[in-house]
Parts: C-alpha cells; sequence; structure tokens
C-alpha cells in the first residue's frame, strides 16, 4: 500500500498573477457564532445583541458581526493562499457592500494580483491578493486586498515538502 502526502497548500512559486481561487469550504453562521465574537470584542452595537432593537431596524433582524465575517472569509482562504505564509502583512480596501445574517453560508474566492520575492528573506516571496466573500445567493458581502509573505517550496519548515524530500 502507498503512503500519499496529503495537501501541502501552495508555495510561493505556486502562485500565477491572474490566476482565480475559488475555495473549496463554505461557513454557515450561527447565532452562537455572532453572539460569542460580538462579547469577546466587546462590540456593544445592539444590531447584534438585541434581537428587539434589531428587529425595528430596516434589516429587520440582527446583523451578523462584520469582524467576524472579515475573519471566517479570510479563514476561508488559508488552504490555498497562506497556509504556507511565513506572515500576514496586511489586509486593505477592506468594503462590506451587503450585510450578513445568520443562517447564511460564506464562500470566497482569490485572485492573485501580484508577487515578487521577499527582499529580506531568500526562502520566501511577497504575494498580493483580491478575495471576494460572498452568500449561498451569490451576493458579494465583503471584498479586501491581503498581502502574505509565503515560504518557497525549498524554504519550507514543512517536513517533506522541500525538493530533496526533507
Amino acid at each position: 500500500m502507498a503512503v500519499r502526502t496529503g495537501w501541502a497548500g501552495n508555495f510561493y512559486e505556486d502562485f500565477e498573477v491572474g490566476d482565480v481561487y475559488r475555495h473549496a469550504a463554505g461557513r454557515t453562521v450561527t447565532e452562537t457564532d455572532n453572539i460569542w465574537f460580538t462579547l469577546l470584542t466587546c462590540n456593544m452595537n445592539l444590531n447584534h445583541i438585541d434581537v428587539q432593537y434589531a428587529g425595528r431596524t430596516e434589516f429587520g433582524r440582527s446583523l451578523f458581526n462584520s469582524g467576524m465575517t472579515l475573519a471566517i472569509v479570510n479563514g476561508l482562504t488559508v488552504a490555498d493562499i497562506s497556509d504556507n505564509a511565513v506572515a500576514n502583512l496586511g489586509w486593505d480596501e477592506i468594503r462590506l457592500p451587503a450585510p450578513v445574517f445568520v443562517g447564511d453560508t460564506l464562500y470566497a474566492e482569490s485572485t492573485i494580483l501580484a508577487k515578487r520575492p521577499s527582499k529580506s528573506r531568500p526562502y520566501a516571496g511577497i504575494v498580493h491578493v483580491a478575495t471576494r466573500g460572498f452568500t449561498q445567493k451569490d451576493t458579494t458581502v465583503i471584498t479586501f486586498t491581503r498581502t502574505a509573505m509565503i515560504y518557497t517550496r525549498a524554504g519550507s519548515p514543512k517536513p517533506g515538502v522541500r525538493p530533496d524530500g526533507s
């Protein structure tokens, strides 16, 4: 029987400008997610924690916390984009064009905008990505760009992924 190495994620050299990644996993958001994240971050906006108040707003129900929307959508991209990151370097241009509600399922897709070798770390490169988060109805609910420093395959500390097998 063969022993197979599982998915090790993309390395710097795997990315090409213009590539689009439709990330495989989706994530349905729950009331528990909304309440816990809202309380954990000390966000006391009544749209997230008071159903009666939220019911009287233009949305007619509680809004899902946008900070958690960013965290989930970014998380959905990790297996393809930053599983081999040395570090995230920044998020920019975060936009929230439509609300998210409890029960929505979030999905993500990312486009590689740019890449270059790192000037300070020969074992890594810099990758700039645009991500769109959307719901089960294909409604775009968040967009952002992200820059991450990604290991090269030869520079990776992960066992079994280097060209020499180490």
